[in-house]
């Protein structure tokens, strides 16, 4: 995966194969019970770590703010309001890990997804459909996944054409960390693989390398 160069982003990356499509994998009960704010986790979000997260996603134009806040902070949200209902596994384990590390993750279903992978700020006219409804979001300015047919996502929204449904069985996972938050981002992806490898799927960690290597 390529990564230009940004002075704020951490960036991790990984896949995840499951050992079944996600529609015969239905999440366990002890895992759905993480979705909580009460939940015993190794770490908690708070108002800075949510300052943070604004901070990098600005650092390109965007402004992170209204309908177009960080995911991480619609989590907190819809979990205060018991509006998050179970997704599939590869969604839910990402909530869980979002809502608690405060961190935006991004999830994208391989089999939809163009290699080759890269990450950067999306320019100017740029955005995608998020939503069945067709809804759209505007990305100029905002760090973005991109594969081979364009932006797929971010730290706002994933787009609808790679998200993942009850066939995927591969996936691949960008927890979108800021270098303001030392360390969050390793131990947001430790914990996230753990819990995956938990469910009985493998993990692999993606290799990351500049535009100019």
């Amino acid at each position: 995966m390529i990564v230009e160069s940004h002075p704020l982003l951490d960036l991790r990356a990984f896949t995840t194969t499951f050992a079944r499509p996600l529609g015969d994998m239905p999440t366990p009960p002890e895992v759905l019970s993480l979705l909580s704010l009460q939940a015993a986790a190794p770490f908690k979000s708070d108002d800075a770590v949510r300052e943070a997260v604004r901070v990098l996603l600005r650092h390109g134009g965007f402004k992170p703010s209204g309908r177009s806040k960080p995911a991480s902070e619609y989590l907190i949200r819809a979990v205060s309001e018991g509006a998050l209902a179970s997704i599939n596994a590869a969604v839910d384990v990402c909530n869980i890990v979002s809502l608690h590390s405060g961190l935006p993750i991004s999830v994208v279903d391989l089999a939809k997804a163009k290699p080759p992978f890269r990450v950067g700020v999306a320019p100017a006219g740029s955005s995608f459909v998020f939503n069945a409804s067709g809804q759209e979001i505007d990305l100029a300015g905002l760090l973005c996944l991109f594969d081979a047919d364009g932006p797929c996502g971010n730290a706002v929204k994933d787009a609808q054409r790679t998200k993942t449904d009850p066939q995927t069985t591969q996936t691949l996972t960008a927890i979108w960390g800021t270098k303001t938050l030392p360390d969050r981002g390793a131990r947001a992806e430790s914990w996230y693989r753990q819990l995956l490898e938990q469910l009985g799927a493998s993990t692999m960690e993606v290799p990351r390398e500049s535009p100019s290597s």
